[in-house]
């Protein structure tokens, strides 16, 4: 019998082919174990207070009973799962509040979406309510879709749509229904008196 270097590799490339194959489908679990890594937050911390600071100065404050870090996806996020609250501090030190039942944080866009019993709470004693709401953190805008009620001294009024700065100056709604209060004027026109 006659030993040939050709016939024995490619046994040997058969058996290799083989081991891998086999070995493939015993690790099928395995994979599906590392990759379920990307299912779970890199990180869970309880009773969080955040603050955020811009030259030394506390601009706002988040508390919340749990905070779930996904920052090892490619799209990262921050989820509050059992709810947030948010403090805002102007430069006068005032304080209006943010709280919702649950919200996600994205990373990379600086949206934030605040779901379930939205209240917006100003120091001045306005309130803004709704079951959704945008926050945008760069712009310091406020979006949703979603019905809303505002009260303050002056208004009490619904609408489907709100789009918004922070100080409510710029405010674009949909169907705005409720009461504004006004303040009547003499008109500045003079009538001619001999009619």
């Amino acid at each position: 019998m006659k030993f040939s270097f050709r016939k024995s590799f490619k046994i040997g490339v058969v058996a290799f082919a083989a081991i891998l194959i086999f070995s493939c489908e015993n690790n099928t679990q395995a994979l599906k174990e590392i990759n379920r890594f990307n299912d779970d937050p890199v990180g869970i911390a309880y009773d969080v207070r955040m603050v955020y600071s811009d030259s030394a100065l506390v601009k706002a404050i988040l508390t919340a009973p749990v905070h779930l870090d996904f920052s090892h996806l490619s799209f990262k996020y921050s989820e509050f799962p059992e709810g947030l609250k948010v403090v805002f501090l102007d430069k006068d030190n005032q304080e209006n509040q943010v709280v919702a039942d649950y919200g996600i944080l994205y990373n990379q866009t600086k949206i934030v979406d605040l779901q379930g019993n939205v209240e917006l709470l100003s120091h001045d004693g306005s309130k803004l309510a709704t079951d959704q709401m945008y926050w945008d953190s760069e712009k310091e805008w406020l979006f949703t879709q979603e019905p809303f009620t505002f009260e303050n001294q002056d208004y009490n009024l619904a609408a489907t749509r709100l789009d918004t700065n922070k100080e409510f100056t710029k405010f674009q709604t949909g169907k705005l229904y409720g009461t504004i209060a006004v303040k009547e004027e003499q008109d500045s026109l003079k009538v001619n008196e001999k009619l």
